[in-house]
């Protein structure tokens, strides 16, 4: 079977020789995170690349090599963002037209920058795995190459270059985390770390509703999900390949599978303590380095921010999600006699105790409200789990049904 080498990697990294392409991104340690995690934490800023993750590097490895073969003239990719970006901006750079296929439901941030890299988008399918069907279909004229998002030696070879910096740059890493969709970029960080330094715990983790690498690695073979729904798009790919499933196999120790809820925290996590800003699947390492079941006490741990291309629209939803989470947005029902004054009575409370109301709405018509009852619906701003505490005692002493709703 194909499968990747060490060689394979310098080989790549020899290739990505031109700044304006593919730059060394930085290590940054996080006091906040080391002391959450009770171990030295040191993120690789690898969402600061010129695309904003690190599909640029196993793109421009491919890509390359291609352009100096002569025997294509466009290349063909499908993608849910971060592979469209990458793949656009090495065909530009080396010369090569590009058709890149995104889901209909791509963010707009994604499409507009993949086309600003000189990307030609389509817009076809529901999910990653329709958009790549439909791109096959685009790569059948012998001048045409298809460029895999993962099952692909020389994309896997690229992606491992990440590990060559890591490791230079803190050769006395513990254990390095790695968020996994295809599994292109832990194959090749994993190939790399199992020539630097076996030693070295590799930690790959999926979003739990798209973790197909547990159920992969028990039955010994790619499985894949229909629908992997999650807020981290750029790791939503639904299944793994041969060639990704034999390295995780081989050289990955350990996955963690972490909740949305846990990846909306760790956004907010980075914004609040870290002031970085990363998508979902940027924000998955530092879920699973928080995680419960991954144990790092005592040690030196590099999550990989692996992108930081969020749309503004998912960021709203991450925020409001994570914030409802903490309480700081507290959304109440509150049953009332609906008598004049009763809103403005309510409303002082509130403000009197410091929290802000951002909406509220009469509910009239629902079962089990007496004739001459209602419900105020509030939608609350508070600054954490006690305040918000005290905002619905406060108002349940005022001699009010008070009910916390979604």
């Amino acid at each position: 079977m194909t499968t990747v080498t060490f060689d394979d990697i310098l080989h790549a990294r020899d290739r990505l020789d031109d700044d304006n392409v593919v730059r060394e991104t930085p290590l940054e340690n996080s006091r906040s995170l080391s002391a959450m995690a009770e171990a030295t934490v040191v993120m690789k800023m690898e969402h600061l690349q010129r695309t904003g993750s690190f599909k640029t590097r196993g793109a421009y490895n491919k890509l390359v090599q291609l352009a100096e073969a002569g025997d294509v003239s466009r290349v063909v990719a499908a993608s849910a963002g971060n592979h469209a970006q990458g793949v656009a901006l090495a065909a530009t750079e080396t010369g090569l037209e590009s058709t890149i296929v995104m889901p209909r439901h791509a963010p707009q941030a994604k499409i507009n920058a993949t086309r600003g890299y000189g990307g030609d988008v389509v817009l076809e399918g529901q999910d990653f795995q329709a958009a790549m069907a439909h791109a096959k279909t685009l790569a059948e004229d012998d001048d045409v190459a298809f460029v895999h998002a993962y099952d692909d030696p020389d994309i896997v070879a690229g992606q491992g270059t990440l590990a060559l910096e890591m490791y230079e740059a803190l050769p006395d890493v513990d254990t390095v985390i790695v968020p996994i969709g295809g599994g292109g970029l832990i194959s090749g960080i994993a190939t790399a770390f199992a020539e630097l330094d076996p030693g070295v715990r590799i930690v790959g983790v999926q979003a739990e509703s798209a973790a197909t690498v547990p159920e992969s690695l028990d039955k010994g073979t790619p499985q894949e999900i229909d629908d992997p729904n999650t807020i981290a798009d750029g790791i939503a790919t639904g299944g793994i390949a041969p060639l990704t499933f034999e390295i995780i196999d081989t050289h990955v120790d350990e996955i963690v599978t972490v909740t949305d809820d846990q990846i909306a925290q760790a956004t907010l996590i980075l914004l609040e303590r870290a002031k970085q800003l990363v998508e979902g699947a940027g924000a998955t390492s530092v879920a699973g380095l928080l995680d419960d079941d991954l144990d790092v006490r005592g040690e030196t741990v590099m999550p990989l921010l692996c992108g930081g291309n969020i749309d503004i629209s998912m960021l709203q939803t991450v925020l409001e999600h994570a914030l409802t989470d903490r309480e700081q947005l507290l959304r109440l029902r509150v049953r009332i006699e609906d008598q004049p004054g009763k809103m403005a009575d309510l409303s002082g409370t509130i403000s009197d105790l410091g929290a802000n109301i951002r909406t509220v709405r009469h509910d009239r018509a629902v079962e089990g409200l007496q004739v001459g009852e209602a419900y105020l619906v509030f939608q609350v701003v508070t600054s954490g789990h006690g305040h918000a505490r005290e905002v619905i005692d406060t108002i349940e002493s005022g001699g009010y049904d008070v009910t916390r709703v979604a």
